[in-house]
């Protein structure tokens, strides 16, 4: 294909999760459509797909706090919990469909059983935990759960939470034996590979610089070719952004009224890498615990194994970062560059009202090597430092926009943002992210091409992914049916 002198019909700028996902979508559904994918690196999936830079937790709210979070009043409510469950559901359904289509090979090399563990301690968070267990174990998406306050059982689970822990402390846990770990950066290039076999274009080392829209409404992509040091012009029918953080910046250059008010907020991660064998070996668990006052989201701590290569290997953190580039191999001036009179207000609201976040912030970064040691000990005790070393993770840029009765907010997930005639769209923000981009995508698909979707794409889409649109958690067999069905065409032995 010789895009320079084409007009696509799909461009994808970013070669991660959502633009493979989003790719084998149209693929499937428009087979003659023309599709190009232009990635900056010099391979796919090196940002926030790669699996050293994403938590690979596979998302399913079995252990993340922060989709349940307790009200002012002390109410909780699993709406949220359910809501992401359902939505890695539909993750799981459409991998299953694409191994038995011979798209994805080998799903033990992208996907996992690993059990999901949520760990509190302390009289307060202890009742919390115990409430929300009450409040999700007769949910039939969370019918797997096991709440325990005996340490001893916890050390079953997880013997490295108790090992020498002080016995007077209350503590709490949570399991759920089907959570799974997924690497994402796998998942990507398979699914690229396949668009590659398809006929799909797939331009590596080329730098998306700026999109304009053109007099008859296409758009045309301004590139660098890194390889051959040169410049180059694409138009294409339809645009996807799936660049990460720098989504921001390249909507901002498409001018469309819709990005207006929205900024962006870098904050980078760092783990903790165990480099001793015989410790990872004592646990295979996905530990989570409750995030510290002030800290986003993304920034809750999770004891938790990782199978990368093949390899297990066992990773505690994150512990937050700030940087100003979008991107783990990006420029420092991005967070500059994207500042615009449209955005500064609500960026410089968000800053004046933050002030919580920004203290974690600070006091992170200020943290030494012991102090980073001591917040390891909260979730294993018995953590000797020599075995361990701190591995910098991916960069997550989150969303700030207007706010009516706030002026700005600063808003935690992911969010499409997309003109009104359905021509270009991107993905911003962060967590869930991968674990959702199945649901995420279609939800694209449905709002940027309606006429087609809820007509002769309709079929497909309900076969390749039959609980989309629909609530599985309110059928009981219905759901322990899918749970079933896809853990045995994943091979996710429990």
């Amino acid at each position: 294909m010789t895009v320079t002198k084409e007009i696509l019909d799909v461009a994808l700028v970013g070669g991660g999760i959502m633009s493979a996902t989003l790719g084998t979508f149209i693929n499937d559904l428009e087979p003659s459509w023309s599709i190009a994918l232009f990635e900056s690196q010099s391979e796919v999936a090196t940002e926030s797909s790669n699996a050293w830079n994403n938590a690979g937790t596979g998302h399913a709210a079995l252990c993340e706090l922060n989709y349940m979070p307790e009200g002012a009043d002390g109410s909780l409510s699993s709406a949220k919990a359910i809501d992401i469950n359902q939505q890695f559901v539909m993750s799981r359904e459409w991998w299953s469909q694409l191994v038995e289509r011979g798209v994805l090979s080998a799903p033990e090399e992208f996907i996992t059983a690993v059990p999901h563990l949520t760990f509190v301690e302390g009289e307060k968070d202890v009742d919390y935990l115990r409430r929300r267990y009450e409040t999700l174990k007769n949910e039939p998406l969370f019918s797997d759960m096991e709440y325990t306050e005996d340490p001893a059982v916890i050390a079953e689970w997880a013997p490295l939470l108790i090992d020498r822990r002080d016995k007077s402390q209350k503590v709490a846990a949570t399991r759920s034996r089907t959570g799974t770990d997924v690497n994402f950066g796998e998942v990507t290039r398979q699914l690229v590979g396949n668009l590659e076999k398809e006929n799909a274009a797939v331009f590596t080392n080329n730098v998306v610089t700026k999109i304009s829209q053109n007099d008859d409404g296409t758009w045309k992509l301004q590139i660098t070719d890194q390889q051959r040091s040169q410049s180059k012009t694409v138009n294409a029918k339809f645009v996807f952004v799936g660049a990460g953080g720098s989504a921001l910046l390249l909507l901002q250059s498409a001018k469309i009224p819709e990005i207006k008010g929205y900024g962006g907020f870098p904050i980078s991660g760092k783990f903790l890498r165990c480099k001793n064998q015989e410790v990872i070996k004592q646990h295979h668990a996905k530990v989570y615990g409750k995030a510290k006052v002030g800290a986003p989201p993304m920034s809750v701590p999770h004891l938790d194994t990782r199978i990368i290569d093949g390899k297990e290997e066992l990773l505690f953190g994150p512990y937050a970062g700030f940087s100003t580039n979008f991107l783990k191999h990006g420029g420092y001036g991005a967070l500059f560059q994207s500042i615009r009179p449209h955005n500064l207000g609500p960026m410089m609201k968000v800053g004046l009202t933050q002030w919580s976040l920004e203290k974690y912030l600070l006091k992170e970064l200020s943290a030494t090597k012991q102090a980073q040691i001591e917040t390891l000990r909260e979730y294993f005790p018995a953590a000797d430092a020599d075995d361990w070393e701190m591995v910098t993770a991916g960069q997550r840029v989150q969303i700030m926009k207007k706010d009516p009765e706030k002026g700005g907010v600063l808003q935690f997930g992911t969010e499409i943002v997309a003109n009104a005639e359905g021509s270009i769209a991107g993905l911003l923000g962060a967590s869930p992210g991968a674990s959702t981009a199945v649901y995420a995508m279609l939800n694209l698909l449905e709002r940027c091409f309606p006429e087609e979707f809820h007509g002769k794409w309709a079929a497909k889409i309900a076969e390749s992914v039959p609980s989309y649109g629909k609530n599985i958690n309110s059928d009981a067999d219905l759901a322990q049916a899918t749970l079933d069905s896809t853990a045995k065409t994943l091979k996710l032995e429990v």
